[in-house]
């Protein structure tokens, strides 16, 4: 598959990010063993991610042999595997930190969830770039564009809060959540940091014909909602220093929004029909 200038320039950077996040995860990992387990650590996890680059090698083949395959699907497996592999390594890095809650300085904790908040939310634009916006470039429709710069932006915003929510389980310092309701929370938001934005991929595609309701809902429940009663019971209950507020004022507004646009959406429907 031939990439243009433009693509190549934004899959170095895509896979730096990977790259990075990765690394830097493993360097968590690494500085939370002791001992003769950091060199089994570290082979580990450079097995890992050299496997990782492999199977990202095969499938990137793979998809360019297919000529009816769409990018999307490529950026939508990358960004699966992706997520799936950094996600284990950060539930270790997690349980470590629980174990052992003075291993590592706040400022450590929050240097860990600043460089993904910029990572997660930046790989997931660049894969929009490389599939979506060229494609508006030659389409020459700015409202189209400016629709699809919209969703992104809204899609970016829900995977902060997501991570917000889980980095609230690392940078805890006292009144820890017992481990079942920990473990529920990181796997909840685990499963949205998947699943969500291929959703928005696939969704994309559909957008330039005609809008679509399926994120916006799906975020509506699983963001919107949940994240506001996670954050109101650990704040409550736990009297969690690290739980944004802002974020609950966020999703408070979205709730609002979202709630306005799909009863508007319903009422359009029948009249579209007729």
């Amino acid at each position: 598959m031939v990439l243009l200038a433009g693509r190549r320039c934004h899959a170095c950077v895509a896979l730096c990010m990977v790259l990075a996040s990765l690394l830097l995860t493993d360097s968590y990992l690494v500085s939370q063993q002791q001992g003769g387990r950091r060199m089994a650590v570290s082979i580990l996890n450079l097995v890992g991610d050299v496997c990782f680059l492999l199977i990202l090698r095969y499938v990137a083949v793979w998809v360019g042999a297919e000529a009816r395959t769409p990018r999307r699907a490529y950026a939508s497996i990358l960004w699966f595997l992706y997520v799936f592999v950094l996600e284990i390594k950060l539930y270790f890095v997690c349980q470590n930190y629980r174990g052992e809650a003075s291993t590592l300085s706040r400022l450590g904790r929050k240097l860990l969830t600043l460089f993904l908040s910029v990572c997660v939310p930046g790989l997931y634009v660049i894969l929009v770039a490389v599939d979506r916006l060229d494609c508006l470039d030659t389409d020459g429709s700015s409202s189209r564009k400016e629709e699809v710069r919209s969703h992104v932006f809204v899609v970016a915003l829900d995977l902060l809060d997501v991570l917000d929510v889980q980095a609230g389980l690392w940078e805890s310092r006292a009144s820890l959540p017992p481990l079942w309701a920990e473990n529920l929370t990181f796997f909840y938001c685990y499963i949205l940091l998947l699943v969500l934005p291929c959703v928005s991929l696939s969704e994309l595609g559909s957008l330039l014909d005609r809008g679509t309701t399926l994120y916006p809902a799906l975020s509506l429940i699983t963001i919107n909602v949940v994240a506001v009663f996670v954050r109101a019971v650990t704040l409550v209950l736990y009297a969690g220093a690290s739980v944004s507020t802002i974020f609950i004022g966020k999703n408070i507004l979205a709730l609002m929004l979202k709630t306005c646009s799909l009863l508007e959406f319903v009422r359009q429907v029948p009249d579209g029909a007729q």
